[in-house]
């Protein structure tokens, strides 16, 4: 049974203001459980999926591993009146598995969703003993998942639960081939989505003006070193150009040195941490973007959605969401010269840079809709035995 002092000690979040009070939830259909809710990919697709899915059907409930002021998805997400549980500050890992596994046994959910690779053995721990479906997720690159997410529970996590859903085919690889005897046994794929609907394709007459885009964490598997050491190439040639990065990161200073060390800071603005995405690409020419490592990036997504062609360095499932010399370019890791002749090629032709602007666009509509996205994911949830009519 879950008792009082059990239920003290879960904080729930209100649906729609922290001051107001919230019934509590017994009747959960589906448990998501997700590291935190601040501005990254997978928090932005959760937040998709909940919003498109029909919620007083399946009954969603949210838990944060590690909440904190920065969850700017949790507000959006509460005001779709979908419960948002929380655990307190500073507890241990160990402690906010037993947290979690006192919630589960209190909502009784029929499937548990971890939305975050290093969540994914609690979200299965927290199953034993109950009749709930355990899913996992691969979010980005199936190694470095498993060492970012720490010794004990990126090890845990890679295997169980033994289910896991890929955003990209390119992580689906990676988990497949991967040798260690801790991997999922059966992967499906499904991509990221999009609401399509809220990004206008912008063109004007001043769009050779307009300066380059890129947009990401500040990490080093995001290499924005390739993106500053291509500007300075272009610069050094005569081309006009002005690149913004929106973007934080612990690299701020070292990408603000190698800037200031080739002789380009002036042309490249550091934006920081920004969420008027929409507003930045449709005030770009292109998106340049440079990740050695990938899943299924949201932000090329959001600039062909956008309009805008892409040049890209091939990571992930970049090749699978572009069409090489239709919808932008697809470059070679570490192929240096070609990335800043690509970005040349899009510096100078206006015709090439609208041309295949629409067909991004026309791609992304064909491809990446929030539809497709809960379809997919719902038949995954089917897929590992869980019955959608409830029964």
């Amino acid at each position: 049974m879950f008792d009082d002092k059990s239920k003290e000690e879960c904080a729930v979040l209100t649906a729609t203001a922290k001051t107001e009070s919230v019934k509590e939830v017994s009747d959960c259909r589906l448990l998501y459980v997700v590291g935190q809710l601040g501005l990254g990919g997978q928090e932005r697709q959760l937040s998709y999926l909940l919003r498109t899915m029909d919620c007083k059907y399946y009954r969603p409930t949210v838990a944060i591993w590690n909440s904190s002021s920065a969850d700017v998805y949790a507000q959006e997400i509460a005001g779709l009146g979908i419960p948002i549980y929380t655990f307190p500050e500073k507890s241990s890992s160990y402690e906010k598995l037993r947290r979690l596994c006192l919630l589960v046994k209190h909502l009784n959910p029929e499937l548990v969703h971890s939305y975050s690779f290093f969540t994914n053995f609690p979200a299965w721990w927290s199953t034993l003993g109950t009749k709930a479906i355990s899913i996992g997720s691969i979010r980005n690159n199936f190694v470095n998942d498993r060492r970012l997410a720490g010794r004990v529970f990126g090890l845990l996590s890679a295997g169980w639960p033994d289910r896991q859903i890929c955003n990209s085919a390119a992580a689906q690889r990676a988990a497949a081939a991967a040798c260690w005897p801790f991997k999922p046994q059966r992967l499906q794929v499904v991509r990221n989505g999009l609401d399509i609907k809220t990004f206008t394709p912008r063109h004007t007459s001043e769009q050779k003006k307009l300066p380059l885009l890129a947009i990401g964490r500040l990490f080093p598997e995001k290499r924005w070193d390739r993106l500053i050491t291509a500007v300075s190439v272009l610069a050094k040639t005569g081309e006009t150009l002005q690149v913004r990065l929106a973007g934080d990161g612990p690299l701020f200073h070292a990408l603000n040195a190698q800037a200031k060390r080739l002789g380009v800071d002036h042309l490249i603005e550091f934006l920081g941490p920004r969420r008027d995405i929409r507003e930045l690409l449709a005030d770009s020419r292109f998106l340049v973007h440079t990740a050695v490592e990938e899943g299924c990036p949201n932000v090329v997504m959001e600039a062909m959605a956008c309009g805008r062609p892409v040049v890209a360095m091939d990571a992930g499932d970049i090749s699978h969401l572009m069409e090489d010399g239709l919808t932008g370019f697809v470059v070679r890791q570490d192929d240096q010269e070609t990335l800043a002749n690509r970005m040349r090629l899009l510096l100078n032709n206006d015709e090439l840079c609208v041309s295949m602007g629409q067909a991004a666009r026309a791609k992304a509509e064909r491809e990446f809709s929030l539809d497709r996205l809960v379809k997919e994911t719902l038949n995954a949830y089917r897929l590992a035995g869980w019955n959608d009519a409830g029964g």
